[in-house]
């Protein structure tokens, strides 16, 4: 009876699970190899961290409207996958079209356009996996998915450091060889991937689908806007190390030491989300997400308060990979729960757009306090709303945990 018992229960960790988690994991080699070396390469151009911000922020933006509509149009159709395969090659073309950059407008154009096909794909890649997993696993899958999304967040920096100095600078082969495994994760996503059958939606407006979500989701978007417009794109934290530690190191040595102690915060990050995904299915994913936000908190409060070196920014590092992982298993799958399926698309298209439109502002003001004021009015900024957005998740009205 047990042996029964066993092989009919469905396995979370299936063949679409694992699909998409290796998708993730090659998409981000390919556009985290890039991102790493985003702020020395516009160095080379001259330009500052306000740049950076904008170029951040606008990207974010873009990719944001996006995910609403992508969201919000594939819930309508029958197959969902090519919409996602689609993103993939339009994320890994415009990565690779930074080596064709000759001033930061360049770099502006290619990253809105990789940002563009990956908001295409992320509701889509989300709804995908939401739908090969019961709802008691929903935890572990986007647990799993982060966590494979972020060791390719380690295996970019490590290329994209080791690159560097195999080819000598050369700036344009560099991002030309992140074509390699940014098409090999929409291969995947076309070939791994197993789409369930599923019945669209009948059709409505776009503004009756948003008012058909839940309420509680909806406290759930005002306390993702509140922290997201605190949050910034951690590719500043980069930037932020290599400020502190040029002056003693050298220009050099210090983009090295950055690009390791990213390395770090993403090697934390990818062990802290299977963490975080195990923990939110047996706790209260609420609490779990306030805890989370508050450490963000905790981590911009640390860059405004503790003397920077080495050791404090590793610190600041970890913690950031720590409140990240549960910043981002617990919002998707605090999602998955609060939505029925027939709403997926169109609710984590909304989510991440919400994300987007926080990350498009946040990005741009913290760019544009650390230029114009320094680094602690800009994390002071961010640690005000990280608790701010820990407190409105607190005030969710969730059902209780099913048995």
């Amino acid at each position: 009876m047990s042996s029964t018992s066993a092989r009919a229960r469905p396995r979370w960790l299936n063949r679409t699970v694992i699909g998409i988690g290796l998708t993730s994991l090659l998409s981000d080699w390919s556009h985290e190899t890039a991102t790493t070396l985003l702020p020395t390469f516009l160095a080379t151009m001259g330009v500052a961290a306000a740049w950076l911000g904008l170029i951040e922020g606008v990207s974010d933006g873009l990719s944001s409207v996006a995910k609403m509509a992508s969201g919000y149009y594939t819930d309508r159709l029958t197959r969902r996958k090519p919409i996602a395969v689609a993103g993939y090659v339009v994320t890994a073309l415009g990565t690779a079209a930074f080596g064709l950059a000759s001033s930061p407008w360049h770099v502006l154009l290619a990253r809105a356009t990789a940002w563009l096909g990956r908001g295409v794909r992320t509701p889509v890649r989300k709804a995908l996996l939401a739908g090969s997993v019961t709802a008691q696993t929903y935890g572990r899958a986007f647990g799993f998915e982060r966590t494979m999304d972020t060791a390719g967040a380690i295996v970019g920096p490590l290329s994209a450091f080791f690159l560097l100095e195999l080819l000598n600078h050369r700036y344009a082969l560099l991002f030309a060889l992140t074509l390699i495994p940014g098409l090999l994760a929409a291969a995947t996503m076309a070939f791994v991937v197993k789409e369930q059958t599923r019945k669209p939606v009948a059709h409505i407006s776009f503004g009756a689908s948003l008012r058909a979500l839940p309420a509680r989701f909806r406290q759930l978007l005002a306390a993702v806007f509140v922290f997201g417009i605190g949050d910034f794109a951690h590719s500043l934290l980069i930037l932020l190390a290599m400020q502190v530690l040029a002056p003693k190191l050298g220009a050099a040595k210090a983009a090295g030491l950055a690009a390791g102690l990213y390395v770090l915060h993403n090697a934390v990050y990818a062990s802290f989300s299977m963490i975080t995904g195990s923990l939110a299915d047996r706790f209260d994913k609420k609490r779990l997400l306030a805890a989370g936000y508050l450490l963000g908190a905790l981590m911009a409060l640390a860059v405004v308060v503790l003397p920077l070196n080495a050791w404090s920014l590793a610190a600041v590092f970890a913690v950031g990979g720590v409140y990240l992982a549960m910043e981002e298993t617990l919002e998707d799958s605090f999602c998955a729960e609060l939505v029925g399926p027939a709403q997926h698309g169109v609710a984590f298209g909304t989510l991440a757009t919400v994300n987007g439109m926080g990350d498009f502002v946040s990005s741009i003001v913290l760019g544009l306090l650390w230029t114009n004021f320094g680094t602690a009015p800009a994390f002071g900024y961010s640690a005000i709303l990280f608790a701010c957005g820990s407190l409105l998740v607190l005030r969710i009205a969730t059902p209780g945990k099913p048995a």
